[in-house]
């Protein structure tokens, strides 16, 4: 396999990204619980939003929501569904290591299931420590990515691989993934400026709940 590039994996969702969106209707529960466990905040972000339907969960429990994508066609799915679905969230075309968002800003985010794409690691750290540079004292983030565990992998060590997406018309596309083991998705958390609260496995992913390095209240 070759090594992809950013530019690679957006390219690829954006060919994909209105039939992906599709597909994902509702929240994951790990995300729903987190949320729910979580007081009100000024500022919410969905980092990696796909089709917004994290960010519809964080407008429960924030005055504003920003959902970020890097994927110009997943964002105007968002925004489709924004509009069907009435919920707030301010919504950008963006990248995952340079955000455009203030430092120490935002109280609640999620970033799931996004960074397993990012093809570097130098990259998939840089994100996390950008996470870690928007999140306001006392803010906290739900991070995932895909785990070794899954059932549909043998390997017990984290590894690069691609996986198809199936259009409509029978076109298979490949997907970059970094498959994440549990120890190692933990070490790039603590690698990072984040500072680590829990790190658990859940239906094939691996989770991590953080909060910005010496900023607890």
């Amino acid at each position: 396999m070759g090594d992809p590039s950013r530019r690679d994996v957006r390219e690829t969702y954006d060919r994909i990204g209105g039939h992906f969106a599709k597909t994902r209707a509702h929240a994951w529960p790990a995300v729903e619980r987190f949320v729910d466990r979580s007081d009100g905040v000024a500022l919410g972000l969905d980092l990696g939003c796909g089709n917004a339907r994290h960010a519809a969960v964080l407008a429960d429990r924030a005055d504003r929501v920003v959902g970020l994508d890097a994927s110009r066609t997943v964002v105007e799915a968002a925004r489709e569904r924004r509009e069907r679905e009435g919920f707030p969230v301010d919504l950008c075309q963006g990248d995952a290591t340079r955000l455009p968002i203030a430092s120490e800003t935002v109280g609640l985010a999620v970033y799931i299931a996004t960074i397993h794409h990012l093809p570097t690691h130098e990259a998939r750290i840089a994100s996390l420590n950008e996470l870690a540079r928007v999140l306001a004292p006392g803010g906290r983030a739900l991070v995932s990515a895909w785990s070794t565990s899954h059932d549909r992998f043998e390997e017990n060590e984290a590894f690069d691989t691609t996986v198809d997406w199936t259009l409509p018309d029978g076109e298979a596309v490949p997907r970059y993934y970094h498959i994440y083991d549990p120890a190692a998705f933990a070490d790039d958390l603590r690698e990072s400026t984040l500072a680590v609260d829990r790190v658990f496995e859940e239906r094939g992913n691996c989770y991590g709940v953080v909060r910005a390095e010496g900023k607890r209240t």
